[in-house]
């Protein structure tokens, strides 16, 4: 007789199901409470309020998509199975123990805080690295890097809190915001011209490597001058250069029906705000614009609106639904982008309105997530319409 499985639940399948669930209740729960850890309701937090908010929407939030993502992904390029019940519950706990321990400071070692958190990406990136190298597809291992290199500027920022170092925080959330960005990028350069030819009927995209190459080697250059605090000249032209080969990248994907098509529209407006950022970088080389602008635009912008259209494109093609999505979930596409909008551009229009624009980009963003909490929980808990596995 066969033993029953603990966690034989469809939510414990594959890693999108768990991942994106979490991600999902983490954007509504740390945008709810960030006003009140900003107001002092932080006490006897591990986390000054300020490092909190950056931490758990890059480390917490974002986190969580990309191992769903991720999961998913590599059982697909390597024909290995990835993480599922036991161990994936295992993997998704330790995510949430590291946004919760730091809640309690008071009764726990801050060294002990610090552990939980920062393992969480080198385990993830030994799960990944593992079906990777059985199957010998070496091409992929840069993502299993890439986790890793999260999880130095991680620790980073947990040094500064543990008082081992003075300064190394801001540098640390500045590569873990790079390093995210050089993962979106270098992955849409393999799924935006696949999903728009699915997509669209009569689209056939020729790669560009060369142009690919020089956008992503620009976008690296700017992010590592951000690294070295470098200003100037160099990183107005250097900012320049990555917004200018981007744009003609994404042109190359280019097709005018994508706006029609909702689960294309958002990862083509996604990218847009990436461009942008670019553009913002370069103001802020000379101070033009506040480096908080730039920031927003590649992280409630690139980030935000890119990983809800992957998380809802994704949900649907691996649980065998259609790729279309409801009337609800193109009314969240269109929120997320108000989201970024009132938190990045309309404040450079009308400062003295700030605090207003901050108010609606937040009232935008839960919006937007209350939506794929609604409409996708179902999809990710209920198992997959066509029997098969996943």
């Amino acid at each position: 007789m066969n033993k029953p499985q603990v966690f034989a639940y469809p939510l414990f399948a594959l890693g999108f199901r768990a991942f994106f669930t979490l991600a999902a209740f983490s954007a509504l729960a740390f945008i709810a409470l960030w006003r009140t850890v900003l107001q002092g309701g932080n006490e006897g937090h591990y986390f000054p309020p300020l490092y909190w908010h950056a931490h758990e929407m890059l480390l917490g939030y974002a986190g969580a998509v990309v191992a769903g993502f991720l999961l998913t992904a590599v059982k697909n390029w390597t024909g290995q199975p990835t993480l599922s019940g036991e161990k994936l519950a295992g993997l998704c706990l330790l995510w949430l123990y590291g946004r919760v321990l730091p809640f309690c400071a008071d009764s726990i070692p801050a060294v002990l805080i610090a552990l939980v958190d920062v393992s969480f990406f080198p385990v993830l990136a030994y799960c990944l690295a593992k079906p990777i190298l059985e199957t010998q597809k070496f091409k992929q291992l840069i993502f299993p890097a890439l986790l890793l290199l999260i999880s130095i500027g991680n620790g980073m920022i947990h040094a500064q809190v543990l008082g081992f170092t003075l300064h190394s925080a801001a540098t640390g959330l500045t590569l873990i915001t790079a390093t995210f960005m050089m993962m979106i990028l270098v992955m849409a350069g393999r799924v935006f011209p696949f999903f728009t030819e699915r997509g669209l009927s009569g689209v056939l995209i020729i790669p560009n490597p060369i142009l690919d190459n020089i956008a992503l080697l620009a976008a690296a250059a700017v992010f590592v001058l951000q690294l070295f605090e470098k200003s100037g000249t160099l990183l107005l032209i250097t900012a320049l250069l990555a917004a200018i080969t981007h744009l003609l990248r994404v042109a190359n994907w280019y097709d005018r029906r994508v706006f029609y098509v909702p689960l294309l529209g958002v990862l083509y407006a996604g990218y847009g705000w990436i461009i942008i950022g670019f553009i913002l970088t370069a103001l802020t080389a000379y101070g033009w614009v506040s480096a908080s602008l730039s920031l927003h635009a590649f992280t409630v912008g690139g980030i935000g609106i890119l990983t809800l259209g992957m998380m809802a494109r994704v949900s649907l093609g691996h649980t065998g639904r259609a790729l279309r999505v409801s009337n609800s979930m193109a009314l969240a596409f269109v929120l997320i982008n108000l989201a970024a909008l009132c938190r990045v551009i309309i404040p450079m229009a009308l400062p003295t309105w700030y605090n207003v624009f901050i108010a609606l980009s937040t009232v935008c963003w839960l919006a937007a997530f209350s939506l794929f909490t609604l409409v996708y929980l179902p999809i990710l808990t209920s198992p997959r319409i066509d029997g098969k596995e996943g």
